[in-house]
């Protein structure tokens, strides 16, 4: 069991006078370490650290010497995959088999930052196009914002926390970051690791603390120039109330629909929804919470799925079979097996699953559901799924759209006219055609409409929320 506490300018704080927070194993429960918390103090420290570093070191780093630092922090992650790995799996209680998968796609995101880094261009604007303007040179450039505000979750707690970090070092920025307080270790791991590849130490600072010590805070100081926030949409909404003038991104949350037409192959999108309801209990962003499928293969669809549901292996996150581990917490598990003692009340069906041992809950498929249930129209955050029968196009796309959130979708279909037609009425910020609405790779925009968020992440466009345009016009001698 290690102790660890917030790294400032470099220095970790865990002196013993400190308040301290057990950070347990959701499925054994056993304590993986422990955290001293940091105070509003330590927080203000942070964001003066990276202030101060960015306008003395960050701002002047040429973009060559960036991309190599994210390129030696990818080669060290990946000597270090197995300790990363072991990490994800004993704080988040994610099956080893995703925890390998997320350990992977951290190294990608590190080397598309990389070469993002060199890759920040600007143009030349034709002034002479404008009356006046002969004679005359217009040019626009990207420059760093500054400090920015990384506030991450805990369901990939690598990942998602590289989505921020690698995006905000490849544009030149300084960082003050903030995990989710059940998955620091994996946090902390991560900024030693960026500060052996070069970084400077005041250009990362790592702040462990809860949300009220540190996050509002952090949310609210003058001198950080962007909030970056992955996490639940009542958080996001308080954000966006007291930001200020910073600019942000918000990634919030999802009931993400699913449409399978009656030419789709039954069997193959069985299987890929069956990993995209319940991979790490259904504990992902753009889980696969509704399943709309014409009513012509609705029963046959809901064989199979249920068949294959049922074949997944629950158990020890460590077991390189198990499919299904724990979810984040006991008190989770409760209120996810609430929302379907409500269903249930309310006339819906369990087809399978449905029963919670501890912090586990079965992989769980309802039917005979509402609109208005929680399971429907909120974010589950849990190995809950909704098979729901439809007739039309032109209803599914009513059905998909009736929610406050927009992240991810996925159609399945043959017909090339119909999956485009119906990918371009549905109001969400991406749409998958024959691939479930959980895929996700890290150089595709990604980000949400109406409640599910602002702003896009993925490298590339990460990098262009994370800088500014500045023009700069010359007027020549004629």
């Amino acid at each position: 069991m290690m102790k660890i506490g917030s790294i400032i300018n470099g220095k970790e704080r865990n002196e013993q006078n400190r308040k301290t927070l057990d950070i347990n194993n959701p499925y054994n429960h056993e304590t993986v370490g422990t955290i001293a918390l940091a105070s509003r103090d330590d927080l203000n420290d942070a964001v003066e650290s990276s202030f101060d570093t960015f306008h003395h070191k960050m701002k002047a780093m040429p973009a060559h010497k960036r991309g190599d630092i994210l390129r030696k922090a990818a080669d060290l992650l990946e000597e270090n995959a197995d300790d990363f790995v072991q990490t994800i799996t004993a704080e988040a209680g994610k099956p080893i088999k995703h925890s390998q998968a997320e350990v992977q796609r951290s190294v990608q995101i590190l080397r598309f930052a990389s070469e993002q880094a060199k890759n920040i261009n600007g143009e030349v604007i034709p002034m002479d196009a404008a009356i006046g303007g002969e004679h005359r040179m217009g040019l626009v450039t990207r420059k760093a914002l500054g400090v920015v505000g990384a506030i991450t979750p805990f369901n990939f707690p690598l990942n998602l926390s590289l989505h921020k970090l690698a995006p905000a070092i490849a544009a030149g920025n300084t960082i003050v970051f903030k995990p989710a307080e059940k998955t620091p270790i994996s946090a902390y791991k991560l900024t030693k690791l960026l500060h052996n590849a070069g970084l400077p130490e005041g250009a990362l600072n790592l702040v462990l603390g809860t949300g009220e010590e540190t996050g509002d805070p952090l949310v609210k100081h003058e001198k950080v120039h962007k909030i970056s926030f992955t996490g639940s949409l009542p958080v996001g909404k308080i954000i966006q109330k007291t930001a200020g003038f910073k600019k942000i991104t918000l990634e919030l949350g999802s009931n993400s629909p699913n449409i399978i037409f009656e030419d789709a192959t039954i069997k193959e999108a069985a299987t890929e929804l069956v990993k995209g309801a319940f991979a790490f209990s259904g504990q992902v962003c753009i889980s696969a919470q509704r399943i709309y499928v014409q009513k012509a293969i609705y029963d046959t669809f809901l064989e199979e799925y249920t068949k294959l549901t049922n074949a997944l292996q629950l158990g020890d996150p460590f077991d390189v079979e198990t499919d299904i581990g724990p979810m984040i917490s006991e008190d989770e598990a409760k209120r996810a097996k609430q929302w379907i003692d409500d269903a249930v009340e309310k006339g819906a069906k369990i087809e399978t699953g449905g029963e919670r041992n501890g912090s586990t809950l079965t992989p769980t498929i309802m039917t005979n559901v509402d609109k208005n249930m929680k399971i429907i129209a909120e974010e589950v955050f849990a190995p809950i799924v909704s098979v729901i029968p439809f007739d039309t196009e032109e209803e599914v796309i009513e059905f998909a759209n009736d929610s406050i959130y927009g992240l991810q979708a996925g159609v399945f279909t043959k017909d090339i006219d119909r999956a485009i037609r119906v990918a371009d009425r549905l109001e969400v910020g991406g749409v998958w055609i024959n691939e479930i609405s959980t895929y996700r790779q890290d150089n595709h925009p990604y980000g949400g409409v109406k409640q599910s968020g602002i702003g896009r992440e993925g490298v590339k466009y990460a990098v262009e929320d994370m800088t500014e345009m500045k023009f700069i016009g010359i007027k020549l001698k004629g």
